[in-house]
């Protein structure tokens, strides 16, 4: 779980660096074999969703952590990221309200980055 807190912070100040909106970080370690963490963030426009998830990639790659696999960059509605360890979606502002995966995941646990540092 330690690579997996590493990987999450350093996707969330690639986020942040972007300006990301609205950036959640949930802990489905418990209710799930997909993945420890889930961060879910959203922009504004589609280049800003893009250049979010560009910069994801970047941090990531930089640390030695490769995607298992992206879907959805070209369209840039949402953006998943799949690290194993970590799933970063990227949305539009729209689209993150639409599927609303804060509430289909309502049972893993909204933590902070003061909880991953731990």
């Amino acid at each position: 779980m330690e690579e997996s807190k590493k990987m999450a912070l350093l996707a969330l100040d690639a986020l942040e660096d972007k300006k990301a909106e609205d950036i959640a970080i949930l802990d489905i370690s418990e209710i799930s074999v997909l993945a420890d963490y889930f961060i879910i963030a959203n922009g504004t426009n589609r280049n800003q969703v893009q250049a979010m998830a560009d910069s994801v990639e970047e941090a990531l790659g930089k640390a030695g952590y490769e995607p298992k696999q992206i879907e959805g960059y070209q369209t840039a509605n949402w953006i998943l990221m799949d690290y194993k360890d970590i799933i970063v979606h990227v949305f539009g502002r729209e689209d993150r309200g639409f599927y609303d995966l804060e509430r289909i995941w309502r049972d893993g646990k909204q933590i902070t980055r003061e909880d991953l540092q731990r």
